[in-house]
């Protein structure tokens, strides 16, 4: 029979953190590039706004990886065996960077060739990045699922730093090609903790739960968390989808919006992330939530009023634009990530984690998709105004949705208790 890995053996919540924290700042890197750094290229070079917005189908792998997230589970979880999740990464970071260095020789410009490579790109992304959130989900325990959280979140700002902010940079001062090759580079590099660290180290074990996408179907925690996640991501995220195309129009460079998405990620995105947690364990999920939502739904009105007045000057608009893409956001999505952690069963985490993502994903290219439209047909005003009034929306939504899911946690714990 196969051994069952003792406690010692276990990797360290540290160790683990680190490795898995690697492999979401290069998952935020190309997500940068693609999101965020590309868009504002294209805009500085006169593509139309609603042509820009195609970029937001790259988003189709990460809206539809549920669909084949417990093909992956279960070849990472073998009935027998060790842990595969490290040769999934291993061969994805090789591709991805494959896929980069490509877009660095087509150019960024016509869009069809470099749109059809980042959606393979993104395919390949978000199937590694199943093994990663079932590697973090049940590898920590759950008091140190907060640590995984803050990789998480945090991570990703770390990424978009350097996928929106020092690749902009480079841009300006090297030109395409050698941007893209340095963001290729640091793909891999990024990897290496995972792929060298605590996931080498796995033993052989016995599985006899079979990951599958219907028992999480079943499980209510998960239907009302699908819920919470697709209001939440469309008050949160649609109204910043055009957010480096207006800072194109309001006259900055290149090189400064990079710089305004570097310090704002790097710095106030990663800070947000770790008072996201505190605020998490002091006032609870839903309270941060909300406070998030109504906080972004400010920001947009103060977008829109910018987008009507040409006599405000521009240095009054960088630091609403950190604190809206990068401050609010990541306090946000810790609480709501720290939720899908709390929600996900360890025995097929990949396929419970992905759901909720997926979630986010489908919500997220739908208005990123709508947002190129309705900016390029009705202004810049009416899109921001949009957006502010959907966060409103959604605030009384949320709280009660999060009452209901807390209070069916509560039942089901006492359930499992026998009382």
């Amino acid at each position: 029979m196969a051994a069952v890995p003792s406690v010692s053996r276990s990797p360290s919540p540290a160790a683990v953190f680190i490795a898995v924290g690697g492999l979401y700042i290069a998952q935020s890197v190309i997500g940068g590039v693609t999101m965020l750094g590309l868009p504002a290229v294209l805009r500085a070079q006169g593509l139309a706004l609603d042509q820009i917005g195609l970029l937001y189908l790259t988003v189709i792998p990460w809206a539809l990886k549920f669909l084949w997230s417990p093909y992956v589970e279960r070849f990472r979880l073998p009935a027998q065996g060790r842990n595969r999740s490290r040769s999934i990464v291993f061969a994805g970071g090789l591709l991805c960077a494959g896929g980069l260095a490509a877009i660095g020789l087509t150019g960024p410009y016509p869009l069809a060739p470099v749109l059809s490579i980042l959606m393979l790109v993104a395919l390949i992304t978000s199937t590694v990045d199943i093994a990663c959130d079932g590697y973090a989900v049940e590898t920590l325990a759950r008091e140190y699922h907060g640590w995984g959280n803050t990789a998480q979140v945090g991570g990703s700002y770390l990424g978009s730093a350097i996928g929106a902010g020092l690749f902009l940079v480079l841009v300006d001062r090297s030109g395409w090609t050698h941007a893209v090759f340095a963001m290729a580079f640091l793909v891999i590099m990024l990897g290496l903790p995972f792929v060298f660290g605590p996931a080498a180290r796995s033993v052989p074990e016995t599985r006899p739960h079979v990951p599958s996408l219907r028992l999480a179907l079943k499980r209510p925690q998960v239907q009302r968390g699908l819920l919470i996640a697709a209001i939440y991501v469309a008050g949160q995220k649609w109204g910043l989808s055009m957010l480096g195309p207006f800072l194109i129009d309001r006259g900055f460079d290149l090189a400064t919006i990079g710089a305004l998405n570097g310090v704002g990620s790097m710095i106030v995105g990663f800070s947000g992330a770790l008072l996201g947690g505190l605020l998490v364990r002091l006032w609870g999920a839903a309270t941060v939530l909300i406070l998030a939502i109504l906080s972004q739904a400010i920001l947009l009105g103060a977008f829109a009023f910018f987008s009507v007045s040409d006599s405000l000057p521009n240095f009054l608009l960088m630091p609403i634009a950190i604190a809206s893409s990068s401050g609010v956001m990541s306090i946000g999505f810790v609480a709501l990530y720290s939720q899908f952690m709390g929600w996900s069963d360890p025995k097929q985490a990949g396929v419970d984690f992905t759901l909720f993502q997926c979630a986010d994903g489908l919500v997220s290219m739908t208005g990123g998709l709508g947002a190129g439209w309705i900016a390029e047909h009705f202004g810049y005003a009416v899109f921001f105004t949009t957006a502010a009034v959907i966060a409103i929306l959604a605030v009384p939504v949320i709280g009660l949705l999060m009452r209901g899911a807390d209070s069916n946690a509560i039942t089901m714990a006492r359930a499992a208790d026998g009382r």
